[in-house]
């Protein structure tokens, strides 16, 4: 089969598989992505993800990761949401949860979608040997679909398609093939800034570059201890993630939403209710986020993330919630409940 009718085969494959971007560069197409990797890590950028440390040998190139690798095709799944994720936001009694887990998790949906396609170019061409990788994997998919010619990587450093937008779980493949490459994408972020100044901690020390020790998406879900106070009331209602970078971007408005229904919020995280929330114990909140990428955080840090917005919520009745956590077997939740109610005493005087 030749380049040409491998290639046409290969994206009518992916699109089959629920693909939306399909993109293909050389392994060698990111050398700035491993410098610009350990500068990001030399200035403790990473926060305590030490797995990002560890692994950084693997993460620089594929060719790192898999010498053999010859061509990465780089595919994208469109998750983008069905409303305004940021109208959240002034519902301050309920939790704001990120788009990307209101539905189910999305590693496992990419994967078997990766795999399925995968499988394909191997019975294609049986010489060829194939890796997948979603982003459990030491991979840096956002350079690599930039060179593959998906979109771009912004100045919130999320990639950005022309019709996807902000919204693309991205899954590779590694191949022993020799493909013909993609053009690279070119950055059309232009003069904009909206993304930067959305940001409510002020994450971003400059464009391009993120400082995941300010990032809510960060320190709800990869932070295992206390959250640092000066970005107790930036949190609001953000329980899990926050999307405000994504959500302003406005290449989103070429983005349709995305059909496929497992993505689509279901029942209780679309606008679940803080006070239910507060009240999960752990076998409660193991099968409430069953199937969603929430469970992987664990009951801790979300009951965590729950008292804190309780406490800004500015509620009083918010106190009956708040006052068993104060009692919680974990003492990370016993302090953010603790914070929580001396926080509502605080806006009521300030009343």
């Amino acid at each position: 089969m030749g380049d040409n009718k491998l290639l046409h085969d290969l994206r009518q494959q992916a699109e089959a598989a629920g693909f939306a971007s399909l993109g293909i560069c050389r392994a060698d197409a990111t050398p700035r992505a491993g410098p610009r990797l350990d500068r990001w890590l030399a200035e403790g950028m990473h926060g305590d993800m030490a797995w990002m440390v560890e692994k950084a040998d693997r993460r620089r190139s594929p060719q790192d990761l898999w010498p053999d690798c010859r061509s990465v095709v780089i595919l994208g799944m469109s998750y983008a949401p069905p409303v305004d994720p940021l109208r959240h936001h002034a519902q301050r009694g309920t939790g704001a949860v990120s788009v990307y887990a209101h539905g189910a998790d999305y590693h496992n949906i990419v994967k078997k979608a990766l795999k399925r396609v995968a499988r394909w170019i191997v019975a294609e061409r049986p010489d060829a040997e194939v890796k997948v990788f979603v982003d459990t994997a030491p991979v840096m998919e956002k350079p690599l679909a930039e060179a593959a010619g998906i979109g771009w990587q912004g100045k919130h450093t999320n990639l950005v398609s022309t019709s996807e937008g902000s919204w693309l779980f991205l899954g590779a493949i590694y191949t022993t093939l020799e493909l013909p490459p993609d053009e690279p994408h070119g950055d059309r972020c232009g003069s904009c800034r909206r993304c930067q100044e959305a940001c409510p901690t002020a994450a971003f020390p400059e464009p391009y570059r993120l400082d995941a020790r300010r990032c809510l998406s960060y320190l709800t879900i990869e932070h295992s201890g206390p959250i640092p106070e000066e970005f107790r009331r930036a949190m609001g209602n953000r329980i899990y993630g926050c999307d405000d970078c994504l959500a302003v971007c406005p290449w989103n408005k070429f983005a349709e939403t995305s059909r496929d229904l497992r993505f689509h919020p279901r029942r209780g995280l679309d606008d679940p209710d803080l006070a239910d929330l507060a009240r999960l114990d752990d076998d409660a909140f193991r099968e409430l986020f069953s199937g969603s990428p929430v469970k992987r955080v664990g009951r801790e840090r979300f009951v965590r993330n729950v008292a804190i917005a309780l406490g800004n919520s500015g509620d009083p009745a918010a106190r009956a919630a708040l006052a068993p956590l104060v009692e919680d077997g974990s003492e990370v939740v016993r302090e953010a409940a603790q914070w929580a109610l001396a926080e509502l005493d605080r806006q009521a005087a300030a009343a």
